[in-house]
């Protein structure tokens, strides 16, 4: 099933897949020396983030410690007196004051174990919010370029599941705590009652902790065998309810195909399953014989002492208490740290994360535009994507000036939009220079540089918000002012979007909430139109602005993004419209990311062999030859296209 769908067994290329074999490779003998380290990132986590929570923790863990301790010292004193000689109503009555101390004992633990509990709640929700925070701050300036490299983005990936393992490293490292206190106050009671028995601690715990780890290890690498299935099994299901995929599903009849290879992977899963059931079974039989083979060891050491008179009945008591709490404790201290060890790797990633952030951010100590750019000049730049062999941009020189139309127009991957991003400073180039007004764009810092620029992208953004919060993230550095938002939507068009919400702007466009509104493609378009016009940026970069919208609103858009020239703003407009450029006062054509030539629109039409007058004349033609009825409409529209 895998091979035809799949391809063959593949495994998750994320970042977050990394870890997940992370508990196999590693030995109880290693994971009794990550202990300390563990727990130390944690607590230094946890220190800058809430010292008062982290302190009534560490006080309440080692509080109960003392209490267990004590307790068993009690319940020690308890038994001597009801093992003593004497009447048996005489013998209660002097264990009643030991068995009030048990319970005061009991009571006090329960108390610590709340405040425990408290103090953990306090603390985690605070650290995951300082994890998340101490990622996203240095992400959001990260280079564009950097931020595209496969590497980061798994890197990215896995930090993301860092900023949980932070708040998760703080309740396992409580628990590893808990686990070492009552372990450390049961192997002191057992010292004091009799050096002879901590060994027995040993002799018991070591067998049991280690059973617990193979059956852990199994049971975990039973789930690895097939995890890849799992989500391959799971990706079908989400397709087949999914809406992405819900048309072909139902018109192509891949539904029923795809839902007949869902249940054979299922039923394969399932015959894995029973098998690695039967041997994780024997594996916990096989463990539990040992330990149990341990256990009567140690209780026939224990008959031998009291046989001998070394230790008297009551301490024998005693000594069985505390040892099977030990036992217990142990299998939870085994747990603790798997899981711990697990989630630090995920949090080591964040610090990775962070780290390289920094290294990858863009500079803010250079210089500083104050005013508009009045000239931006590429001089022979050239730029090459990490992961493709040939540049996007290669060595093109051209000069744009404010006020001007400048219109980059070419082929699908011809370089338009990387060079648009480039003159936006999102990209630096790796040969040439872009200078701004004179200064390199390498020492400008650039965020002075977006403050000039407003960007309408091809693959324009649909922020799941209000529909008044999606045109004022176009500066939300300004004050949230309704009628400045309505002005911006008025002038793209977007008023009649607004109009026909439910609750206009206050309306939140993403279906996924309830009440949420669902907008077409034409309509998030315009959108994106006012988003940038409330912008009021002096450089506008459109880059293919109308897509998704109809011949009338494309006309209408075009008019209004050429009406900002006239107020001062460089326009630089790429499209796959030639007649929409027919306006610019300089168009630049790009093809494998050369610029090929360049002129007015008038100019390239006359110019012989002009890569732009062929693909002019191939537009315009397409209208001026359509059969039937709808020819005449269709030519006019042709006229209108050739100006």
């Amino acid at each position: 099933m895998e091979r035809e769908l799949f391809g063959g067994h593949r495994e998750l290329d994320t970042g977050y897949a990394r870890h997940e074999m992370a508990r196999l490779n590693i030995s109880f003998r290693g994971m009794a020396r990550r202990i300390p380290h563990l727990v130390a990132q944690s607590v230094r986590l946890a220190w800058a983030t809430d010292r008062t929570a982290l302190l009534l923790v560490a006080g309440a863990e080692l509080g109960q410690g003392l209490g267990t301790a004590f307790g068993l010292l009690a319940t020690n004193r308890v038994l001597v007196e009801l093992f003593a000689a004497g009447p048996t109503p005489e013998r209660v009555r002097a264990a009643l004051p030991s068995l009030l101390w048990v319970a005061c004992a009991s009571a006090l633990i329960a108390v610590l174990r709340g405040v425990s509990t408290a103090a953990t709640g306090r603390l985690e929700p605070k650290v995951e919010r300082a994890a998340n925070v101490r990622l996203l701050r240095p992400v959001i300036h990260v280079e564009l370029a950097d931020l595209e490299r496969a590497e980061f983005r798994r890197l990215l990936d896995s930090a993301r599941y860092g900023t949980d393992s932070a708040r998760r490293m703080i309740s396992h490292s409580v628990g590893v705590l808990n686990a070492l206190v009552s372990l450390a106050a049961a192997a002191g009671v057992l010292a004091v009652l009799h050096p002879a028995l901590l060994p027995m601690l040993l002799l018991i715990a070591l067998p049991k902790g280690y059973g617990t780890i193979r059956s852990a290890r199994r049971m975990y690498q039973s789930i690895q065998v097939w995890l890849e299935h799992l989500r391959k099994r799971h990706q079908l299901s989400q397709l087949l309810t999914g809406q992405e995929a819900a048309a072909e599903v139902r018109v192509h009849g891949a539904g029923p195909h795809l839902l007949g290879h869902f249940e054979r992977m299922s039923q394969e899963h399932e015959t894995e399953q029973a098998r690695l059931a039967r041997a994780e079974a024997a594996t916990d039989l096989a463990s539990s014989a040992v330990s149990g083979l341990a256990t009567a060891a140690t209780y026939g050491l224990l008959g031998l002492l009291l046989q001998g008179g070394v230790i008297p009945l009551a301490v024998a008591g005693t000594a069985v208490i505390a040892i099977r709490n030990s036992t217990s404790q142990l299998g939870q201290l085994v747990r603790q740290v798997n899981h711990l060890y697990e989630q630090s790797l995920f949090y080591l990633d964040l610090e990775k994360a962070v780290s390289n952030a920094a290294d990858r951010a863009m500079s803010t100590d250079g210089h500083v535009l104050k005013r508009a750019p009045q000239e931006i000049r590429f001089d022979h730049v050239t730029f090459t994507y990490p992961d493709r062999p040939t540049p996007a941009v290669d060595d093109v020189s051209f000069t744009v000036r404010q006020g001007q139309i400048v219109a980059l127009v070419g082929d699908n991957g011809c370089g338009k939009s990387t060079t648009a991003r480039l003159l936006a400073g999102l990209y630096l180039p790796d040969r040439g220079h872009i200078l701004v007004d004179g200064t390199d764009i390498r020492e400008l810092d650039r965020a002075s540089l977006f403050q000039h620029v407003a960007l309408i992208d091809q693959s324009f953004m649909e922020w799941p918000f209000t529909a008044g919060k999606n045109i004022h993230l176009g500066r939300p550095s300004d004050p949230y002012s309704p009628s400045d938002i309505h002005r911006a939507a008025a002038y793209a068009e977007a008023d009649a979007v607004i109009a026909e919400l439910p609750q206009g702007l206050n309306t939140l466009l993403d279906r996924n909430y309830h009440q949420g509104v669902g907008l077409s493609g034409g309509q998030w378009q315009r959108m994106a139109l006012a988003r940038a016009t409330f912008r009021a940026a002096p450089i506008v970069i459109a880059d293919e602005p109308t897509a998704a919208l109809d011949a009338r609103s494309e006309i209408a858009a075009f008019e209004r993004i050429r009406r900002l020239a006239d107020q001062g703003a460089t326009i630089i407009l790429i499209s796959h419209r030639m007649a929409s450029c027919r306006h610019a006062d300089t168009i630049y054509v790009l093809d494998h990311g050369r610029l090929v030539e360049h002129g007015t629109h008038a100019e390239l039409l006359t110019r012989p062999g002009s890569r732009y007058a062929a693909a002019y004349k191939l537009q315009a033609d397409q209208y001026a030859h359509v059969p039937g009825p709808a020819a005449a409409a269709n030519v006019d529209r042709g006229d209108r296209l050739r100006g």
